[in-house]
């Protein structure tokens, strides 16, 4: 598995608690150790996006895949 199979993996299994708000969250590209997301619906104006992206998408990634070193976000 490459590392983008691992990055969607990871993003499917954290994608139910954002739909589950309202929200979703796209896969937008990996380049160079940073993953690029895109948030949509409820997420893409929630006060708690930040959080989100940080604690939550970013700290699993991180975590569970060796590759990503940061997650950005793209409106």
């Amino acid at each position: 598995m490459n590392v983008e199979e691992k990055i969607i993996e990871q993003l499917n299994r954290l994608r139910p608690y954002l739909v589950n708000d309202g929200g979703n969250i796209e896969f937008v590209k990996f380049e160079n150790g940073t993953v690029y997301v895109k948030f949509l619906g409820a997420c893409s104006h929630c006060g708690m996006l930040d959080v989100t992206l940080t604690e939550g998408i970013a700290a699993t990634l991180i975590n569970e895949i060796p590759e990503v070193k940061s997650v950005e976000k793209i409106d």
